[in-house]
């Protein structure tokens, strides 16, 4: 049997302040295990890309806990939290979050050596290579396409071996085709590892390659099962 990687018990989330507090998530309970492929789907509003950020330690749940591989995420510091995400969870951006003054090979390397990993440059080096980038590496990112740009991310976010890799609608800035090799890349790469996919999207064709589907409606889990082919 898999082990759980993540366990998200009755999480309660509200954010801002006086009249513009939204009651975000609603006694939200998911659990996912290791290598699983998961959509998150819902309306715009939802919950479901600050579920994602409050399972990768981005947000703080008022109530509830997080779990990943069995640590709970609220008794950790925020320099220990940042360490651990740094370890064990990769995240993707729809917005792609590239430093426009770094080269793509100092994208990827900076934070593996931020974290204290050895051959942090040669890393990356092999994780760009291994998204299509190799001849790319001095480049910055206004001299990339969007989807090259994206793949620099995914390599950065991959670049730790994380546990979990968390992708935020990573095909909502790109033309169809460009996402639709991003997304191919990025399963190619979770089965690759064995790493737990969460993703957010609104494609429910894309949704149909993840192995479950978690329905979110006002801030509450409205439905999960196995997605269709």
């Amino acid at each position: 049997m898999r082990r759980q990687i993540i366990e998200v018990e009755r999480v309660d989330l509200t954010l801002g302040e006086g009249a513009a507090r939204v009651h975000v998530l609603k006694n939200v309970s998911l659990s996912v295990a290791q290598g699983e492929t998961v959509a998150l789907l819902g309306p715009s509003g939802s919950g479901k890309s600050t579920l994602l950020m409050t399972l990768a330690g981005l947000e703080r749940p008022d109530a509830g806990s997080v779990r990943i591989d069995g640590r709970d995420l609220s008794a950790l510091s925020e320099d220990a939290l940042a360490r651990f995400r740094g370890e064990n969870i990769g995240i993707v951006f729809q917005s792609f979050q590239l430093i426009p003054t770094m080269t793509a090979l100092e994208n990827v390397a900076i934070p593996l050596e931020l974290a204290g990993k050895t051959d942090a440059f040669g890393r990356a080096e092999t994780e760009l290579a291994a998204v299509g980038l190799a001849e790319r590496l001095s480049h910055y990112p206004a001299q990339l396409s969007g989807g090259e740009q994206q793949r620099v991310a995914l390599a950065r976010a991959l670049a730790p071996d994380p546990l979990i890799l968390a992708a935020d609608e990573p095909t909502g800035n790109l033309d169809s085709e460009t996402g639709a090799a991003v997304i191919d890349l990025i399963f190619a790469q979770q089965m690759r590892r064995g790493a737990t996919l969460m993703l957010v999207t609104h494609d429910p064709a894309l949704a149909a390659r993840c192995g479950r589907r978690v329905m979110l409606r006002s801030g509450r889990v409205e439905a999960t099962e196995p997605a269709t082919s």
